[in-house]
């Protein structure tokens, strides 16, 4: 099945999970699987948010992402690189970036 992104809506969320600034979205959902085109705009963020039944897998299409995971670790990833957040484990991400940043992300629903 194909996916087209320009045929998903686009939902313009500001402070997502208690970030900062607006997320750009535009997603396919099934139930099973989440795939979606995100945009962060400079100085903004998805808040820290833990992945309890999913995981995650972010594919950085530009700019530079900086992740803060459990503990307060940093991660950067820049463009072209692959951040995962396995179940059970936490994120944020955030834009520090002047240019917007763009990403790739399916997160899969785990059944126990």
């Amino acid at each position: 099945m194909e996916i087209i992104k320009e045929k998903l809506e686009e939902k313009i969320i500001p402070n997502f999970k208690g970030g900062n600034g607006r997320y750009i979205m535009r997603a396919f959902d099934d139930c099973d699987n989440k795939i979606m085109f995100g945009t962060l705009e400079p100085n903004s963020s998805i808040g820290y948010h833990t992945h309890t039944q999913n995981s995650e897998t972010m594919y950085i299409l530009s700019g530079t992402a900086t992740y803060i995971l459990e503990g307060g670790a940093e991660e950067v990833v820049h463009t072209g690189g692959v951040h995962y957040c396995p179940k059970g484990g936490s994120h944020s991400l955030q834009n520090n970036g002047t240019e917007n940043l763009t990403f790739f992300a399916v997160i899969g629903e785990h059944h126990d």
